[in-house]
């Protein structure tokens, strides 16, 4: 059985409007040390529970630091001439948690041996936040008027399509 083009488009159109909740949280690596030499990175480390989905926002002073992620090995030798990626330019990097692990940080330009250099371990993803408790009749409620609500544009949407379904 083919799957007709606008049916595709219409269900794309209907999934993009469901609601996503997410729980990933933005942490900015030294918190107000920011990115510099001399800041304790494990202790702040240590301070904090990381995710998948969450985000490291590196700031540091242009021109002067940048933010390398390197293996353990380099991270233990502040060895930065095998980088898994290396960001330099502006004056801040983020990046977004993307699996379960170790993520390993390092300053490349000198700075990684006054302790300029983190390591961060992600752990599953959080579940999204619990719904508050409700009757069954509002609970019941409110899927219908979203139902109604998504099946009222999906109708706007299909009708509008330049072409027949």
């Amino acid at each position: 059985m083919a799957t007709s083009p606008r049916l595709l488009v219409v269900v794309s159109f209907l999934l993009a409007m469901a609601p996503v909740l997410s729980v990933a949280v933005r942490f900015y690596v030294g918190d107000r040390s920011r990115w510099a030499p001399n800041v304790n990175y494990t202790d702040w480390a240590d301070r904090h529970e990381f995710h998948v989905g969450d985000w490291l926002q590196f700031d540091y002073k242009k021109d002067t630091y940048d933010v390398v992620q390197v293996n353990e090995t380099a991270y233990e030798t502040c060895d930065a001439s095998s980088p898994i990626m290396s960001y330099s330019r502006g004056h801040n990097f983020v990046f977004q948690l993307n699996h379960t692990g170790r993520f390993y940080f390092i300053c490349s330009r000198g700075q990684c041996w006054n302790g300029m250099k983190v390591s961060v371990l992600a752990q599953p993803a959080l579940p999204p936040p619990a719904m508050p408790p409700s009757s069954h009749a509002s609970r019941a409620g409110g899927v219908w008027r979203w139902a109604s609500l998504t099946a009222m544009v999906g109708a706007a949407v299909v009708g509008s399509l330049p072409f027949p379904v």
